[in-house]
């Protein structure tokens, strides 16, 4: 065996220095010869058939052999024999590489530079720096040239193709000159996949890599308007359109603009951004009407189709997409002319466009939307028939799960609704509605496009009093409900939540259509499921689990790790402001979420927890009337009613058809200016219009109320019960509402207040939660916090904050422990300490809701603000009973009325079971007489040393009658009390 090796070698290195053929069969024969003689068992094996291979490919390269197959099995056998951590494994990674290397060069085979990129990726980090043999595989034939290669292969979106971008970004270490294109690659990849599954997680990690890109590329860097455009296309086209966040679109046109200055006149690629920044804007244009942008987006777009002459490969793309900008004009603006023209526009596209573009089924949507316009003009049944033929062919052009199958749905909902109004056959009504329900529930388009289509279904529904309208308002509300849930802050949930207008009166229209349906239980249900959706969304984090720690504490354990996770993980998103650290927060609070989701579908599958955080039935809610009836307030542009939850047995309507949802917010106009008015009244000046409008509110909304808990229920005078105002209701105090009436015998007609003790719930579920908790009593301790000088800049001093804490203290029972917190020490922090550590609490200070962003309401310190997040980032579930001695506390949230969001709610949410709270300003010098009559009430001295929170309506009721001589009526009115 020796022999034959050393003459192998003596052969092969003049077959190297003179090229002769017979060297290099001679060599062969005797490597051959080596090898036969050397069982597998042999330790010798492995260079056996490194030699022999070696000197194949030398000759291969030389075009003196012709088999390299043979040459690539032998490395890998080699390689096979020398595993991991062997010292000879580097030569054989490298041997095998350098024979695939030159298979793909010669041949060009995909799959064996596909194969090298792998191996490589284990060679590298086995070569340290220095040695010759990293210098070698960094060479101009190694790692770069596959490099090289794999960026130019085609885009293959499969999991393999996506992992072996990740390999070749890998190669291309922080530094190296090829990372950017890298990273581009795998982007690319990235976004085909997306394309075809819809998977969020794949767009998201493609617009990550190309921030990294762009970021590789400073000014002056020659490809930095490639990667800008890339990375603008990915937001604004594809996440914006997929998850609805203005900030996505506003950053994409943002970095077009910018690349689009990079590419004058006779760049190669202007033509690319010319289209890319018109649709962009195009697409603002849809979102927020500004016609300049309309008119821009046409005129870049006309600019491209010049640079687009015919012959050019990407023609046809430029004319759908102007086509598309025009038929956008035409549907808002009514520009007659842009309607044919866009039509002739698609045609010419489709025309250029073969059986197999990848783009044609969106054409075929698109002309078939401008056909459906068409007719609704002009009333041609040919149109109409050929924009239902061209949805069905791009139906057939995709599988079943491909995200732009919505489109077409959409298309084909379109059409059959237009033909319906001009030919009122009920079979394309039906198949409408059907189209609606395929397009809302498409799985892998985003939920901004499918509550879209649900939003489309419900006005067709309504409109046409169609039997879906109820499934309608569910996928709705469902759709809307997984959307928010999406948005890993508090605050950006808001902004989800009030990017869809219409979707404001979503829950009262719903417990409307179940309400002339004659389903008041399925009422009740709808309008809890669509209200206070975001209070409902965090407290799914807090849901008490005593009874599943009992059947299964791990399970438990578990949900309740992944709830706190999910918790600091969108606190921790809220203050970012790094657009590519909020990526990757929006990521990990999406991996998160999806794990919490998979441990609810478990707790789901155990006896007695099916419904365990799925919306809660009709008699889940009634719970929430168990010490007297709630009555829910729904104020629809169908019809105005109220819903009376008794104790036991069925809900029971009240219409209040005497008035509308016009009449209740004119009613809310003429309220706020009453009450701003009466403010600079004389205290015993008569408050007239006032008087006047809380007599409207009795006689119109109020008295049948009263009639029917007097006479169908048998209500007791001095009952409790609960008033839970919705939508437009929620800005009218209903508590006060008044006769203002003298009887025969000089009495008083009594008001609702002199009838029944009244308290407020934001939803019945936040009730239901706070008497959950009611469980767990503890030793009261309470606290007084006061700021009477706040700080310049903070609002004027309030001078009679002090004596308002000294009052509170001395008649806070002795056998309680308490504190007072004023001044200096009235810090945010000292706040907040305070609120965590104490279960009663009386907070005197400014407080203001802020109408732009309501969970920026706060109440003033002498530092910072305690606000609305601060409160709802605790859970105090000790807590008891709050009183706000502030201004503007009980006010909701005009943009989104039914999610109640105020700090009287917020700190309801956070644990606090009662809760007094204002709904305009109050008068610090007024004021302190309600807070006197109130704690007398509250611990009465029969009453020695007894604290218990439940009693806090009764006693705003007796204190709010007791000072009627010396607090003006709307400085009584101010106060409502909230919770149990």
């Amino acid at each position: 065996m020796t022999r034959h090796t050393d003459a192998g070698h003596a052969q092969f290195a003049k077959y190297v220095a003179c090229e002769t053929v017979s060297h290099l069969n001679a060599a062969v024969e005797h490597f051959q010869a080596v090898l036969d003689q050397c069982p597998v068992s042999h330790p010798d094996h492995a260079a056996a058939l490194t030699n022999l291979a070696w000197a194949r490919l030398k000759g291969y390269l030389r075009n003196d052999l012709q088999d390299i197959h043979t040459t690539i099995s032998l490395f890998r056998d080699a390689l096979a024999l020398r595993p991991q951590r062997h010292p000879d494994r580097p030569l054989s990674l490298y041997n095998l590489t350098e024979a695939l290397t030159w298979r793909h060069k010669k041949k060009s085979t995909a799959a064996d530079i596909r194969e090298s990129a792998q191996l490589h990726h284990e060679l590298l980090p086995l070569c340290p720096e220095g040695t010759y043999l990293r210098s070698i595989v960094e060479g101009e034939n190694g790692v770069d040239y596959v490099i090289d290669e794999c960026i130019a292969l085609p885009t293959d979106a499969s999991d393999e193709g996506i992992c072996l971008r990740r390999v070749v970004l890998e190669l291309c270490h922080v530094g190296h000159q090829r990372r950017p294109r890298a990273l581009n690659e795998l982007s690319t990849a990235l976004k085909s996949r997306f394309t075809q599954s819809g998977n969020i997680d794949d767009l998201d990690e493609c617009i990550q890599v190309l921030r990294e890109a762009v970021s590789l590329c400073p000014e002056g860097h020659t490809d930095r308007d490639y990667y800008l455009n890339n990375l603008a296309y990915s937001l604004g086209i594809y996440r914006f359109n997929h998850q609805g966040n203005p900030n996505d679109l506003d950053e994409a046109i943002s970095l077009h603009e910018e690349a689009l200055r990079l590419r004058l006149v006779g760049h190669e690629s202007r033509d690319i951004s010319l289209d890319n920044l018109g649709g962009a804007l195009v697409t603002r244009f849809s979102e927020r009407g500004v016609r300049d942008d309309i008119t821009r987006a046409i005129s870049l777009r006309r600019e491209a189709l010049t640079l687009r002459t015919p012959g050019h490969p990407r023609r046809d793309t430029t004319l759908s997409n102007l086509a598309l900008a025009l038929k956008t004009r035409y549907d808002k603006l009514d520009v007659n002319e842009d309607l044919n023209e866009a039509i002739d526009l698609y045609r010419e596209s489709f025309r250029l466009k073969g059986l197999d573009h990848p783009e044609r089924h969106a054409t075929l949507c698109n002309l078939s939307s401008a056909l459906c316009s068409r007719f609704t003009d002009t009333r041609k049944n040919e149109d109409v028939e050929e924009a239902i033929d061209l949805c069905q062919q791009s139906l057939e052009a995709l599988p079943s799960l491909h995200p732009n199958r919505y489109f077409s749905y959409g298309g084909l909902e379109r059409a059959y609704t237009s033909r319906y109004l001009m030919q009122h056959n009920p079979p394309d009504l039906s198949l409408a509605v059907e189209n609606f329900r395929l397009a809302s529930g498409h799985p892998t388009q985003g939920f901004p496009n499918r509550i879209d289509a649900a939003l489309k279904w419900v006005d067709e529904a309504e409109s046409h009093q169609h039997d879906s309208a109820l499934e309608a308002y569910q996928v709705c509300l469902e759709l809307f409900d997984n959307h928010v849930m999406t948005r890993s802050s508090i605050i950006a949930r808001r902004e989800a939540a009030t990017a869809f207008r219409r979707a404001r009166s979503l829950p009262v229209d719903a417990a409307s259509c179940a309400i002339r349906r004659g389903n008041l239980p399925r009422a009740v249900e709808l309008m809890e499921q669509g209200r206070g959706q975001q209070w409902s969304l965090v407290s799914r984090l807090r849901t008490p689990l005593e009874d599943l720690e009992s059947a299964n504490p791990t399970l438990a354990r578990t949900y309740l790790e992944l709830s706190k996770y999910i918790s600091n993980a969108a606190q921790s998103s809220a203050t970012t402001t790094d657009t590519a650290a909020a990526d990757r927060a929006a990521t990990e609070y999406r991996r998160l979420t999806r794990q919490w989701e998979a441990a609810v579908a478990e707790i789901r599958s155990l006896k007695d927890f099916s419904r365990f955080l799925l919306p809660p039935a009709y008699e889940d809610l009634q719970v929430a009337a168990r010490h007297g009836p709630v009555i829910i307030f729904i104020a629809s542009k169908y019809s105005c009613s109220a819903i009376i939850v008794p104790t036991s047995g069925d809900p029971h309507r009240v219409p209040l058809s005497s008035i509308t949802l016009a009449d209740l917010t004119i009613l809310k106009d003429r309220f706020t200016r009453a009450i701003r008015q009466a403010s600079r009244m004389n205290p015993k000046e008569t408050r007239t219009d006032l008087i006047v409008l809380l007599r409207i509110v009795w006689e119109e909304i109020v008295l049948p109320i009263v009639n029917a808990l007097e006479n169908v229920f048998k209500l007791k005078r001095r009952s409790r019960i609960w008033l839970c105002p919705t939508a437009a209701f929620t800005s009218i105090p209903l508590h006060a509402a008044n006769p203002f009436l003298t009887k025969a015998d000089r009495s008083k007609e009594p008001c609702l207040e002199d009838l029944y003790v009244c308290s407020y719930t934001p939803t019945l579920s936040a009730l239901v939660r706070s008497r959950q908790l009611m469980k767990k009593r503890v030793t009261p301790s309470f606290v007084a916090i006061g700021q009477g000088q706040p700080g310049a800049g903070k609002g004027k001093a309030l001078l009679a904050v002090d004596s308002e804490l000294e009052l509170v203290h001395k008649l806070v029972p002795a056998t309680a422990s308490h504190t007072t917190i004023s001044g200096d020490a009235a810090t945010r922090a000292g706040a907040l300490k305070a609120l965590e550590e104490n279960t009663w609490v009386h907070l005197a200070c400014h407080g203001k809701q802020d109408p732009a962003q309501p969970y920026h309401s706060h109440f003033v310190m002498r530092d910072e603000h305690v606000t609305l997040l601060d409160i709802m980032e605790r859970d105090i579930p000790r807590a008891e009973f709050a009183f706000l001695s502030a201004c503007h506390t009980a006010v909701g949230d005009k943009e989104t009325p039914d999610e109640v969001i105020h700090l009287a709610a917020g700190l309801q949410f956070a644990g606090f079971k009662s809760v007094v709270g204002t709904l305009w300003e109050v008068d610090d010098s007024v004021a302190k007489h309600v807070v006197e009559a109130f704690y007398k009430y509250m611990f009465h001295p029969k009453e020695a040393g007894v604290m218990d929170c439940t009693k806090a309506a009764w006693a705003l009721n007796c204190a709010t009658h007791s000072v009627k001589t010396k607090v003006p009526l709307e400085q009584r009115m101010v106060f409502v009390h909230i919770g149990v």
